[in-house]
Protein backbone atom coordinates (compact mmCIF):
# COMPACT_ATOMS: atom_id res chain seq x y z
CA UNK A 1 0.00 0.00 0.00
CA UNK A 2 1.77 3.11 -1.33
CA UNK A 3 2.15 6.35 0.92
CA UNK A 4 3.76 9.24 -0.84
CA UNK A 5 3.95 10.94 3.55
CA UNK A 6 4.47 8.03 6.35
CA UNK A 7 4.08 9.53 9.33
CA UNK A 8 6.52 8.51 12.15
CA UNK A 9 5.95 5.95 14.45
CA UNK A 10 8.01 4.31 17.42
CA UNK A 11 6.49 1.21 18.77
CA UNK A 12 9.43 0.35 21.80
CA UNK A 13 10.62 2.84 24.01
CA UNK A 14 11.28 2.53 27.92
CA UNK A 15 10.04 5.33 30.60
CA UNK A 16 10.92 5.51 34.12
CA UNK A 17 8.42 3.28 35.27
CA UNK A 18 11.68 0.45 34.38
CA UNK A 19 14.35 2.53 33.36
CA UNK A 20 14.30 5.31 30.81
CA UNK A 21 16.41 8.53 29.02
CA UNK A 22 13.58 10.67 29.98
CA UNK A 23 13.19 12.11 33.51
CA UNK A 24 9.74 11.33 33.25
CA UNK A 25 7.05 10.58 30.76
CA UNK A 26 5.88 13.83 29.46
CA UNK A 27 9.19 14.58 28.69
CA UNK A 28 8.82 11.36 25.78
CA UNK A 29 5.69 12.44 24.50
CA UNK A 30 7.18 16.48 24.19
CA UNK A 31 9.32 15.21 22.66
CA UNK A 32 7.33 12.89 19.99
CA UNK A 33 5.47 16.04 19.21
CA UNK A 34 8.36 18.10 18.65
CA UNK A 35 9.33 15.52 15.79
CA UNK A 36 5.87 14.64 14.66
CA UNK A 37 5.71 11.38 16.02
CA UNK A 38 1.84 9.65 15.30
CA UNK A 39 1.79 6.87 17.29
CA UNK A 40 3.84 5.96 20.76
CA UNK A 41 5.00 2.68 22.29
CA UNK A 42 5.69 1.84 25.80
CA UNK A 43 7.73 -1.28 26.30
CA UNK A 44 8.91 -1.11 30.03
CA UNK A 45 10.51 -4.00 31.84
CA UNK A 46 7.86 -6.46 34.13
CA UNK A 47 5.85 -3.83 34.09
CA UNK A 48 2.42 -2.18 33.58
CA UNK A 49 2.74 1.00 36.18
CA UNK A 50 3.33 3.17 34.10
CA UNK A 51 -0.04 2.63 31.13
CA UNK A 52 -2.24 5.39 33.04
CA UNK A 53 0.62 8.49 33.28
CA UNK A 54 1.27 7.19 29.36
CA UNK A 55 -2.45 7.29 28.38
CA UNK A 56 -2.86 10.69 29.76
CA UNK A 57 0.05 12.04 28.18
CA UNK A 58 -1.02 10.68 24.85
CA UNK A 59 -4.29 12.40 24.96
CA UNK A 60 -2.39 15.63 25.79
CA UNK A 61 -0.42 15.73 23.16
CA UNK A 62 -2.73 14.06 21.02
CA UNK A 63 -0.47 10.79 19.63
CA UNK A 64 -1.63 7.59 19.28
CA UNK A 65 -0.59 5.19 22.46
CA UNK A 66 0.57 1.92 22.38
CA UNK A 67 0.42 -0.40 25.12
CA UNK A 68 3.66 -2.66 25.44
CA UNK A 69 5.74 -4.89 27.57
CA UNK A 70 9.03 -6.57 27.86
CA UNK A 71 10.06 -9.75 29.19
CA UNK A 72 13.41 -11.83 29.89
CA UNK A 73 12.91 -15.86 29.55
CA UNK A 74 14.90 -18.67 29.16
CA UNK A 75 15.09 -21.16 26.66
CA UNK A 76 16.87 -24.30 28.67
CA UNK A 77 17.93 -26.52 25.83
CA UNK A 78 19.67 -23.29 23.83
CA UNK A 79 21.20 -22.34 27.24
CA UNK A 80 23.02 -25.86 27.57
CA UNK A 81 24.36 -25.82 24.08
CA UNK A 82 25.65 -22.55 24.56
CA UNK A 83 23.11 -21.08 21.76
CA UNK A 84 22.96 -17.41 22.09
CA UNK A 85 19.37 -16.31 21.11
CA UNK A 86 18.20 -11.86 21.68
CA UNK A 87 21.25 -11.41 23.80
CA UNK A 88 24.35 -11.60 22.75
CA UNK A 89 26.21 -12.63 26.29
CA UNK A 90 23.97 -14.63 27.65
CA UNK A 91 23.02 -18.24 26.09
CA UNK A 92 19.89 -19.20 26.42
CA UNK A 93 18.55 -15.82 27.41
CA UNK A 94 15.70 -15.06 24.93
CA UNK A 95 13.51 -11.23 25.23
CA UNK A 96 9.84 -11.20 24.52
CA UNK A 97 8.01 -8.52 24.21
CA UNK A 98 3.96 -7.96 24.39
CA UNK A 99 2.08 -5.86 22.14
CA UNK A 100 -1.18 -4.37 22.38
CA UNK A 101 -2.27 -5.53 25.91
CA UNK A 102 -5.19 -3.68 27.99
CA UNK A 103 -5.38 -0.55 29.65
CA UNK A 104 -5.63 -2.19 32.84
CA UNK A 105 -4.38 -5.76 32.23
CA UNK A 106 -6.37 -8.12 34.94
CA UNK A 107 -4.08 -10.81 34.83
CA UNK A 108 -5.24 -14.02 36.05
CA UNK A 109 -4.42 -15.55 39.95
CA UNK A 110 -1.79 -18.07 38.52
CA UNK A 111 -0.41 -15.27 35.56
CA UNK A 112 -0.27 -12.62 38.15
CA UNK A 113 1.59 -14.50 40.84
CA UNK A 114 4.50 -15.83 37.88
CA UNK A 115 4.29 -11.50 36.80
CA UNK A 116 4.81 -10.96 40.66
CA UNK A 117 7.28 -13.58 41.04
CA UNK A 118 9.25 -12.27 38.24
CA UNK A 119 8.80 -8.20 39.01
CA UNK A 120 10.55 -9.45 42.63
CA UNK A 121 12.98 -11.39 41.80
CA UNK A 122 14.98 -8.97 39.77
CA UNK A 123 13.98 -6.09 42.48
CA UNK A 124 15.99 -8.49 44.92
CA UNK A 125 19.18 -9.07 42.64
CA UNK A 126 19.24 -5.34 42.72
CA UNK A 127 19.20 -4.39 45.86
CA UNK A 128 21.91 -7.23 46.37
CA UNK A 129 24.14 -5.65 43.86
CA UNK A 130 22.78 -1.70 45.39
CA UNK A 131 24.00 -3.28 48.84
CA UNK A 132 27.59 -4.65 47.54
CA UNK A 133 28.37 -1.52 45.79
CA UNK A 134 27.54 0.73 48.61
CA UNK A 135 29.94 -1.94 50.90
CA UNK A 136 32.84 -1.52 48.49
CA UNK A 137 32.32 2.44 48.13
CA UNK A 138 32.21 3.02 51.80
CA UNK A 139 35.37 1.12 51.66
CA UNK A 140 36.67 4.10 49.35
CA UNK A 141 35.34 6.90 50.91
CA UNK A 142 32.72 6.64 53.71
CA UNK A 143 30.68 9.91 52.27
CA UNK A 144 30.02 7.19 49.38
CA UNK A 145 27.71 5.13 51.28
CA UNK A 146 24.01 4.29 49.71
CA UNK A 147 20.65 4.30 50.95
CA UNK A 148 18.28 1.54 49.70
CA UNK A 149 15.11 3.57 50.53
CA UNK A 150 16.16 6.83 49.23
CA UNK A 151 17.62 5.32 45.77
CA UNK A 152 14.34 3.82 45.47
CA UNK A 153 12.51 7.10 46.38
CA UNK A 154 14.79 9.32 44.20
CA UNK A 155 15.26 7.83 41.31
CA UNK A 156 12.58 5.05 40.60
CA UNK A 157 9.48 4.28 39.79
CA UNK A 158 8.91 0.58 41.68
CA UNK A 159 11.43 -1.32 39.50
CA UNK A 160 15.08 -1.38 40.52
CA UNK A 161 17.75 -2.03 37.62
CA UNK A 162 21.29 -2.05 37.51
CA UNK A 163 21.31 1.00 35.95
CA UNK A 164 20.10 3.08 38.05
CA UNK A 165 22.38 1.63 40.86
CA UNK A 166 25.32 3.76 38.36
CA UNK A 167 22.85 6.84 38.30
CA UNK A 168 22.68 6.98 42.21
CA UNK A 169 26.68 5.71 42.24
CA UNK A 170 27.53 8.83 39.82
CA UNK A 171 25.54 10.98 41.89
CA UNK A 172 26.70 10.18 45.08
CA UNK A 173 30.24 11.27 43.89
CA UNK A 174 29.24 13.99 42.24
CA UNK A 175 27.67 15.28 45.52
CA UNK A 176 30.24 14.74 47.89
CA UNK A 177 33.31 15.67 45.24
CA UNK A 178 32.69 18.94 43.47
CA UNK A 179 35.28 19.51 40.77
CA UNK A 180 36.56 17.81 37.58
CA UNK A 181 39.83 16.55 39.29
CA UNK A 182 38.70 14.90 42.18
CA UNK A 183 35.61 13.78 40.86
CA UNK A 184 37.97 11.90 37.94
CA UNK A 185 40.50 10.98 40.69
CA UNK A 186 37.76 9.18 42.89
CA UNK A 187 36.38 7.21 39.85
CA UNK A 188 39.54 5.94 38.90
CA UNK A 189 39.85 4.35 42.24
CA UNK A 190 36.88 3.11 42.27
CA UNK A 191 37.04 1.72 38.64
CA UNK A 192 40.69 0.07 40.88
CA UNK A 193 42.99 2.13 38.68
CA UNK A 194 41.45 2.09 35.09
CA UNK A 195 41.07 5.27 33.05
CA UNK A 196 38.08 7.23 32.74
CA UNK A 197 37.41 7.59 29.16
CA UNK A 198 34.16 9.85 29.74
CA UNK A 199 34.45 13.82 30.82
CA UNK A 200 32.94 14.49 33.71
CA UNK A 201 30.06 16.48 32.28
CA UNK A 202 28.53 13.44 30.48
CA UNK A 203 26.38 12.20 32.73
CA UNK A 204 25.52 9.25 30.32
CA UNK A 205 29.13 8.25 29.45
CA UNK A 206 30.26 8.23 33.14
CA UNK A 207 27.18 5.81 34.33
CA UNK A 208 28.20 3.62 31.27
CA UNK A 209 31.33 3.03 32.50
CA UNK A 210 30.44 2.80 36.58
CA UNK A 211 27.89 -0.23 35.04
CA UNK A 212 30.41 -1.66 32.76
CA UNK A 213 33.46 -1.82 35.81
CA UNK A 214 30.81 -2.65 38.77
CA UNK A 215 27.99 -3.95 38.04
CA UNK A 216 28.76 -6.73 35.02
CA UNK A 217 30.07 -10.05 35.52
CA UNK A 218 33.29 -9.50 37.09
CA UNK A 219 33.05 -6.44 39.05
CA UNK A 220 32.88 -5.99 42.64
CA UNK A 221 29.08 -5.58 42.90
CA UNK A 222 28.09 -8.31 40.38
CA UNK A 223 25.34 -10.33 41.60
CA UNK A 224 24.06 -13.47 39.43
CA UNK A 225 20.40 -13.50 38.10
CA UNK A 226 17.95 -15.94 39.80
CA UNK A 227 16.97 -18.79 37.69
CA UNK A 228 13.90 -18.58 38.85
CA UNK A 229 13.86 -14.86 37.47
CA UNK A 230 13.74 -16.09 34.22
CA UNK A 231 10.20 -18.03 32.76
CA UNK A 232 9.85 -20.23 30.50
CA UNK A 233 8.29 -18.78 26.82
CA UNK A 234 5.61 -20.61 27.30
CA UNK A 235 4.69 -19.00 30.24
CA UNK A 236 5.68 -15.50 29.04
CA UNK A 237 3.26 -15.89 26.13
CA UNK A 238 0.45 -16.99 28.42
CA UNK A 239 0.86 -13.71 30.55
CA UNK A 240 1.12 -11.63 27.79
CA UNK A 241 -2.21 -13.22 26.63
CA UNK A 242 -3.60 -12.83 29.53
CA UNK A 243 -3.01 -9.34 29.43
CA UNK A 244 -4.83 -8.87 26.25
CA UNK A 245 -1.83 -9.26 23.83
CA UNK A 246 0.22 -10.86 21.42
CA UNK A 247 3.38 -11.53 21.83
CA UNK A 248 6.28 -10.37 19.45
CA UNK A 249 10.12 -11.35 19.15
CA UNK A 250 12.41 -8.72 19.16
CA UNK A 251 15.03 -8.86 17.12
CA UNK A 252 19.14 -8.51 17.55
CA UNK A 253 20.21 -9.05 14.50
CA UNK A 254 23.53 -7.89 13.58
CA UNK A 255 25.65 -6.77 16.08
CA UNK A 256 29.63 -6.53 17.19
CA UNK A 257 30.65 -5.72 13.56
CA UNK A 258 28.12 -7.44 11.57
CA UNK A 259 28.00 -10.86 13.64
CA UNK A 260 24.73 -12.55 14.25
CA UNK A 261 23.39 -14.69 17.07
CA UNK A 262 23.14 -18.64 16.30
CA UNK A 263 19.93 -18.12 16.85
CA UNK A 264 19.16 -15.14 14.39
CA UNK A 265 21.79 -16.63 11.40
CA UNK A 266 19.50 -18.83 10.05
CA UNK A 267 15.99 -16.42 8.69
CA UNK A 268 14.19 -19.43 7.27
CA UNK A 269 14.43 -21.44 10.68
CA UNK A 270 14.45 -18.65 12.65
CA UNK A 271 10.92 -18.02 11.05
CA UNK A 272 10.08 -21.99 11.63
CA UNK A 273 10.66 -21.00 15.46
CA UNK A 274 8.59 -18.01 15.44
CA UNK A 275 5.34 -20.09 13.60
CA UNK A 276 5.94 -22.94 15.96
CA UNK A 277 5.64 -20.84 18.70
CA UNK A 278 2.74 -19.06 17.85
CA UNK A 279 4.61 -15.67 17.64
CA UNK A 280 3.42 -13.75 14.56
CA UNK A 281 5.29 -10.00 15.05
CA UNK A 282 8.94 -8.97 15.15
CA UNK A 283 10.24 -6.02 16.34
CA UNK A 284 13.78 -4.12 15.53
CA UNK A 285 15.49 -1.24 17.32
CA UNK A 286 17.50 -0.29 13.72
CA UNK A 287 19.76 2.53 15.22
CA UNK A 288 21.94 -0.83 16.76
CA UNK A 289 21.73 -2.03 13.03
CA UNK A 290 23.37 -0.92 9.49
CA UNK A 291 20.83 -0.30 7.31
CA UNK A 292 21.17 -2.52 4.20
CA UNK A 293 21.26 -5.64 7.25
CA UNK A 294 17.92 -4.04 8.43
CA UNK A 295 16.54 -3.94 4.99
CA UNK A 296 17.41 -7.44 3.97
CA UNK A 297 16.23 -9.00 7.59
CA UNK A 298 12.85 -7.10 7.23
CA UNK A 299 12.19 -7.70 4.00
CA UNK A 300 12.71 -11.46 4.13
CA UNK A 301 10.03 -11.34 7.43
CA UNK A 302 7.64 -8.70 5.50
CA UNK A 303 6.88 -11.16 2.92
CA UNK A 304 6.37 -13.65 5.20
CA UNK A 305 3.58 -11.84 6.11
CA UNK A 306 4.72 -11.00 10.23
CA UNK A 307 3.89 -8.06 11.87
CA UNK A 308 6.73 -5.82 12.39
CA UNK A 309 7.41 -2.28 14.28
CA UNK A 310 10.44 -0.45 14.98
CA UNK A 311 11.57 1.35 18.02
CA UNK A 312 13.86 3.37 19.68
CA UNK A 313 14.45 1.59 22.76
CA UNK A 314 16.17 4.40 24.93
CA UNK A 315 16.98 2.17 27.78
CA UNK A 316 20.37 4.03 28.76
CA UNK A 317 20.85 7.19 30.22
CA UNK A 318 21.81 8.82 26.73
CA UNK A 319 18.69 11.03 25.10
CA UNK A 320 18.22 10.96 21.59
CA UNK A 321 15.91 11.17 19.03
CA UNK A 322 12.52 8.95 18.75
CA UNK A 323 12.80 9.60 14.95
CA UNK A 324 13.58 6.02 13.92
CA UNK A 325 17.11 6.07 12.13
CA UNK A 326 19.43 2.96 11.46
CA UNK A 327 23.28 2.79 12.87
CA UNK A 328 24.77 5.74 12.56
CA UNK A 329 21.84 7.78 12.01
CA UNK A 330 21.53 6.88 8.62
CA UNK A 331 17.82 7.63 7.79
CA UNK A 332 15.29 4.85 6.60
CA UNK A 333 14.01 4.76 2.94
CA UNK A 334 10.28 4.69 2.35
CA UNK A 335 9.85 1.21 2.37
CA UNK A 336 10.60 0.34 5.40
CA UNK A 337 9.17 3.48 7.43
CA UNK A 338 5.68 2.03 5.48
CA UNK A 339 6.20 -1.65 6.43
CA UNK A 340 7.06 -0.21 10.55
CA UNK A 341 3.98 2.46 9.78
CA UNK A 342 1.74 -0.56 8.64
CA UNK A 343 2.84 -2.65 11.45
CA UNK A 344 1.58 -0.52 13.72
CA UNK A 345 -1.52 0.20 11.96
CA UNK A 346 -2.32 -3.76 12.41
CA UNK A 347 -1.51 -3.14 16.00
CA UNK A 348 -3.52 -0.22 16.78
CA UNK A 349 -6.46 -1.95 15.22
CA UNK A 350 -5.55 -5.16 17.36
CA UNK A 351 -5.91 -2.39 20.15
CA UNK A 352 -8.98 -0.82 18.75
CA UNK A 353 -11.08 -4.05 17.93
CA UNK A 354 -10.17 -5.34 21.43
CA UNK A 355 -11.30 -2.12 22.88
CA UNK A 356 -14.75 -2.44 21.22
CA UNK A 357 -15.31 -6.12 21.68
CA UNK A 358 -14.97 -6.76 18.32
CA UNK A 359 -11.20 -8.48 18.05
CA UNK A 360 -11.86 -11.95 15.97
CA UNK A 361 -9.97 -14.73 17.43
CA UNK A 362 -8.56 -15.30 13.85
CA UNK A 363 -6.83 -11.99 13.92
CA UNK A 364 -3.16 -13.21 13.57
CA UNK A 365 -4.23 -15.66 11.22
CA UNK A 366 -6.04 -12.58 9.02
CA UNK A 367 -2.74 -10.52 8.85
CA UNK A 368 -1.35 -13.54 5.93
CA UNK A 369 -4.79 -13.03 4.04
CA UNK A 370 -3.77 -9.74 1.50
CA UNK A 371 -7.32 -8.29 1.94
CA UNK A 372 -8.15 -9.00 5.28
CA UNK A 373 -4.21 -7.55 6.18
CA UNK A 374 -5.06 -4.29 4.16
CA UNK A 375 -8.44 -3.87 6.02
CA UNK A 376 -6.89 -4.00 9.63
CA UNK A 377 -4.18 -1.31 8.20
CA UNK A 378 -7.12 0.71 7.25
CA UNK A 379 -8.67 0.19 10.54
CA UNK A 380 -5.87 0.68 12.28
CA UNK A 381 -5.12 3.81 10.06
CA UNK A 382 -8.12 5.76 10.86
CA UNK A 383 -7.82 5.05 14.55
CA UNK A 384 -4.30 6.16 14.26
CA UNK A 385 -5.92 9.53 12.40
CA UNK A 386 -8.35 10.07 14.69
CA UNK A 387 -6.42 10.78 17.78
CA UNK A 388 -3.97 12.02 16.45
CA UNK A 389 -5.42 14.34 13.98
CA UNK A 390 -3.04 13.38 11.16
CA UNK A 391 -4.02 12.64 7.65
CA UNK A 392 -1.95 10.37 5.83
CA UNK A 393 -1.59 10.61 1.51
CA UNK A 394 -1.90 7.61 -0.48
Amino acid sequence: MPYSNVPEVNNHIHTPYSFSSFTNVEEAFRMASEENIAALGINDFNTFDGYPEFREMSLKYQIYPLYNIEFMGLLVNEQKNGIRINDPNNPGRIYLSGKGLDFQPSLSDENNALFINTKNKSNEQAAEMLFKASEYLQGIHPSLKLNHDEVIEKLTRGMLRERHIARAVREKVYENFTDHKSRLEILREIFAGKEVHSEPENFAGIENEIRSNLLKSGGVAYVPEDPDAFLPLVDLKRIIRNAGGFPCYPVLLDFDNGKYTEFEGDREKLFQFLQSENIHSIELIPGRNELDALRSFVKFFHQKGLIITFGTEHNSPQVSPLTITAKSGVLLDHELKTISYEGVCLQAAWQHLKNNGKLHSNFEELIYIPDERNKLIQTGKSVIEKYSHQKVTQ
